[in-house]
């Protein structure tokens, strides 16, 4: 069963993402995505994260079909003018490539070449509105496309945003041009986790919650002052600066979210941040 047929039957949704290497050697990478093959539904592969240069999203999405998982393809609007992202969207349904997460994406300043131009051609909500365009066989021009793709769309949500109304807002405008899921920025605090989904509770969709996987509190500390929408609390800080094992307390804190978030929404993403490794004893200690 695909992941698009599980979200429309509403079952629950177990996702993680990769990220391709700075390089051509990526046995490493498929080696971490072999690890949970089998154990979720589908892997995102991100797209130059952090607007670092990296090996392409679409490329590692076609390897993993190859090996029998199910890619999500991350597209970000940082980098391709409405050409190119038409292209590549073209391009990922000829591969077989059905799953699209749709971002805007980090400024190219955040990231190791701080001089590159960034594009913004599109927005997150256009590009949402391109991908339906596609599939109804036409091009953002009005040409008629030979064959039209089909994909299973999702968008993202910062369920920590302050003010929350915009992000509901933007939320509703997401849906409204094709999102059928949204993965959501990391959730530390159960609380404001709530005080999202009440906000949201009006929109029909899915809400998979994102888990980032602590390194340090140090980490926990930089998202609190960097990271706009993301709280770390700090009785979790606390635990992190008082542990001598961070891969084992990281752990525990990541199942320990899960196991109440499980409940709330309708599925749980996990972003690893180059802890891909340990993803497989994150679902072990969660019970997933």
């Amino acid at each position: 069963m695909s992941l698009c047929e599980k979200i429309k039957q509403g079952k629950f949704i177990l996702t993680s993402e990769i990220g391709p290497p700075k390089g051509t050697d990526i046995e490493e990478m498929l080696k971490d995505a072999d690890l949970i093959k089998g154990k979720v539904d589908a892997i995102n592969v991100t797209d130059l994260q952090s607007s670092v240069m990296r090996v392409g999203s679409l490329a590692i999405c076609r390897l993993l079909l190859e090996r029998g998982m199910e890619p999500v393809f991350q597209v970000t609007c940082r980098d391709r003018n409405r050409l190119a992202l038409q292209s590549d969207l073209l391009s990922a349904a000829v591969l077989g490539v059905e799953n699209v997460l749709a971002l805007t994406g980090d400024h190219t300043t955040l990231g190791d070449h701080p001089q590159a131009k960034p594009v913004f051609d599109l927005d997150s909500i256009q590009l949402l509105e391109t991908i339906r365009l596609l599939e109804s066989g036409k091009d953002m021009a009005g040409k008629e496309l030979k064959g039209a793709p089909k994909f299973c769309t999702g968008a993202v949500v910062n369920p920590g945003a302050d003010p929350l109304e915009p992000e509901i807002m933007k939320m509703e405008k997401k849906i409204a041009s094709g999102a059928l899921f949204f993965q959501t920025q990391a959730v530390y605090d159960i609380g404001l986790f709530k005080k999202f989904l009440d906000a949201a509770k009006h929109l029909k969709t899915t809400i998979i919650a994102g888990i980032v996987l602590l390194k340090s509190a140090g980490m926990a500390k930089y998202m609190n002052k960097n990271v706009s929408g993301v709280f770390v609390p700090e009785a979790l800080i606390e635990e992190m600066s008082k542990t001598q094992d961070k891969s084992a307390a990281s752990i525990e804190i990541a199942a320990r979210l899960i196991k109440e978030l499980k409940p709330m929404c309708r599925g749980i993403h996990i972003m690893p941040i180059g802890w891909d490794k340990k993803v497989p004893l994150v679902l072990d200690a969660a019970g997933l």
